[in-house]
């Protein structure tokens, strides 16, 4: 079925609502203002609250829109329908704009928070390249041949693709001396290609040789869970507060997606924290404490425990045993000796295995996945009478309703901003600082 639609507003998952005889339809691939033809999801004649759909035809268009940099990710009656890029058709600017209505509107909704102004930072040459280019580690499936392939969407047809536009440069000069694009892999795998962002200076990654080289081994792919080129113990470096810091990362395991990512977040973390402690007199004269939650292999561990106070107390907590493993071995690496690195439950560990003098934190830093951290840790953060808590978050309605939690139990919002580093995509990560 489809009908002609006006679009209204910016919705979730980036889609906008539009109405046909007062039923609300989410529709992909438009624009507020838009007035579009829309072909509706099947069934197309259910009574369900909502229907879902999708652009087929701009009619009048946003002066937000622009050509699909990457066709495939577009619109299914445009030859796309890969997925993975959801915001493909909107400008740079664009994009900034629905990220912050998207955050505003959900800390309104889920977080009873109005907000005048949502910030949103854009990471550095992500306007060069036009929004591509950012990912450091993909995720794909061969076909049958052994190709590299991603779903149409609404359909079990597996696409081939030759490249990935999203992806890094030292990404897809991988992916070329392994011969993945080639075939050269096993048919209907799970394909996952992860790279370190080289920190070498421009002319040396300025040939794909040159690229070659300042790759060297640092890079994994990584076929049904298993290396097949590269190495699995992978290396980061990232630089905060001009200080370098050294990470072993599984490659399998998480990080930050984005080039920059592993930087920006970090700085911006370790200067909230120095501004929201000035001034702060710490409990009985001791030593600083903070928590860092949901750690991983430490890309925050290490800077908040060299940056923010050379004597301050670290306790980290993170659930996956490989990534809490790396976390000791980064901090070893780094010479530091102040940190209590835990693995397990957030929530249990914290009920269990904080030592006393960590007990009451002045700051908790925590870095939950999508789901957030949720009702129950969020109360056992008010309850240890933190001073600050910094919450960064990949999902905004998530924090919203953790944020719900905290103002409840005496916090108030500081400051909010939010880090555009899932470009062409609705995704945005979030942080925000509350305090007592």
């Amino acid at each position: 079925m489809e009908a002609t639609v006006d679009i209204e507003r910016y919705a979730d998952q980036g889609r906008c609502v539009a109405h046909i005889d007062g039923r609300v339809v989410f529709v992909r691939f438009a624009l507020p203002g838009e007035r579009v033809r829309i072909v509706l999801d099947e069934p197309a004649d259910r009574n369900d609250r909502f229907w879902t759909g999708e652009v087929v035809e701009v009619l009048e268009a946003s002066p937000d829109r622009v050509e699909p940099a990457w066709p495939l990710a577009g619109p299914l009656a445009m030859g796309g329908g890969v997925g993975g890029a959801d915001l493909i058709h909107v400008s740079l600017e664009g994009q900034e704009r629905w990220k912050a209505a998207a955050v505003r509107d959900v800390m309104a909704r889920l977080g009873r928070v109005e907000l005048d102004d949502v910030p949103v930072y854009a990471m550095p040459g992500d306007e060069d390249a036009r929004g591509l280019h950012w990912r450091t580690r993909i995720e794909m499936i061969t076909d049958d041949e052994g190709k590299p392939s991603m779903h149409r969407r609404g359909s079990h047809l597996r696409v081939p693709i030759e490249t990935m536009p999203l992806a890094t440069r030292a990404v897809l000069e991988a992916a070329a001396m392994n011969d993945v694009w080639d075939g050269a892999l096993p048919a209907n795998a799970q394909l996952r290609i992860a790279v370190p962002e080289p920190r070498v200076g421009a002319d040396e990654t300025a040939t794909p040789e040159a690229l070659r080289r300042a790759i060297g081994g640092n890079y994994a792919v990584v076929v049904d869970g298993k290396v097949r080129h590269g190495s699995r113990n992978l290396t980061e470096r990232i630089t905060v507060d001009g200080r370098e810091f050294t990470y072993t990362v599984d490659a399998a395991g998480f990080w930050q997606m984005h080039r920059e990512a592993p930087q920006a977040l970090p700085q911006y973390v370790i200067d909230r924290i120095r501004e929201a402690l000035a001034g702060h007199t710490r409990r009985n004269g001791r030593n600083l404490v903070i928590w860092d939650l949901y750690s991983g292999s430490g890309l925050f561990t290490l800077p908040l425990a060299t940056l923010v106070d050379d004597h301050a107390k670290l306790v980290s907590i993170e659930g996956a045993k490989t990534a809490v493993a790396n976390a000791r071995r980064n901090l070893k690496a780094a010479g530091v000796h102040t940190v209590q690195a835990l693995c397990g439950d957030v929530l249990r560990t914290l009920d269990k295995d904080i030592d006393p003098q960590r007990a009451h934190p002045d700051v908790v830093v925590l870095d939950p996945p999508r789901a957030g951290a949720k009702a129950k840790v969020c109360a056992k953060i008010a309850d240890s009478g933190a001073p600050v808590v910094v919450y960064i978050a990949c999902d905004p309605a998530s924090l919203a309703r953790d944020a719900a939690t905290l103002t409840r139990r005496g916090y108030a919002l500081r400051s909010i901003a939010a880090f555009d580093i899932y470009p062409m995509t609705h995704h945005v990560e979030t942080v925000a600082v509350f305090t007592k």
